[in-house]
């Protein structure tokens, strides 16, 4: 049994922000990642420490977040989700960043079982996913290690989230979506970072002008994980 993932939290709540806004929600966080966001409020996440390995049931006691991990399959994370009795279909896949990872085995082996699977991305690693699989991306652009956002994690996106401060990031937000193809497929997410009431209106004023949808990270309103 393979054991591919390396998980740092699987907890049940509801999907806060983007399309799938308000929806029951089973969230896998995968340890790892180098982007370096520097407004990042899951920085336990960037480390892969093996002396902050455990076991995945320890894991599901979310009493604190930790840098702690445990390596799994596919498999067991089904079966985890199992013991566990959780209800929600969606399946969200996040971090860290999850493209690190390939996500084809554990998307697929989801869908098997019958779930919904989104992935949310930055967009600086190949997305290998189930066809299947809702692909979320959230460009992350000029942050600390300077990664590019991949054209094919644009193409692959059904929706692209962009956090909004100013209006330098509508300009870099529409220079990313020049090559990209399929635009009018993809659902497009303004959501201001850190709720700023500036980034909020910059963010309104956009979405009514081009037709787009705001994302106010509801969870962060109601005070909820």
């Amino acid at each position: 049994m393979h054991k591919n993932y390396k998980v740092n939290e699987l907890f049940q709540t509801i999907q806060g922000e983007g399309f799938y806004t308000g929806v029951p929600a089973i969230f896998i966080r995968l340890q790892g990642c180098d982007v370096g966001c520097a407004w990042c409020d899951t920085k336990h996440t960037w480390e892969v420490d093996p002396a902050k390995q455990t076991d995945l049931k320890q894991l599901t006691d979310r009493s604190n977040e930790s840098e702690r991990w445990s390596g799994v399959s596919a498999k067991e994370i089904i079966d985890e989700i199992k013991r566990l009795g959780y209800s929600a279909n969606l399946v969200v896949i996040t971090g860290g960043e999850p493209c690190m990872y390939d996500l084809r085995e554990l998307t697929h082996l989801l869908h098997e079982f019958g779930f919904h699977t989104q992935i949310e991305t930055s967009g600086t690693y190949p997305v290998l996913v189930d066809s299947f699989s809702w692909v979320t991306v959230s460009p992350k652009i000029n942050m600390r290690a300077k990664k590019e956002v991949l054209l094919s994690a644009l193409e692959r996106a059904n929706e692209i989230k962009h956090p909004v401060g100013t209006e330098k990031d509508i300009d870099q937000l529409d220079a990313l979506l020049r090559p990209v193809k399929s635009i009018k497929d993809k659902t497009i997410c303004l959501q201001p970072i850190s709720q700023k009431a500036k980034a909020t209106s910059l963010c309104m004023q956009t979405c009514i002008e081009r037709n787009w949808r705001l994302s106010v990270q509801v969870h962060k309103y109601l005070d909820i994980d």
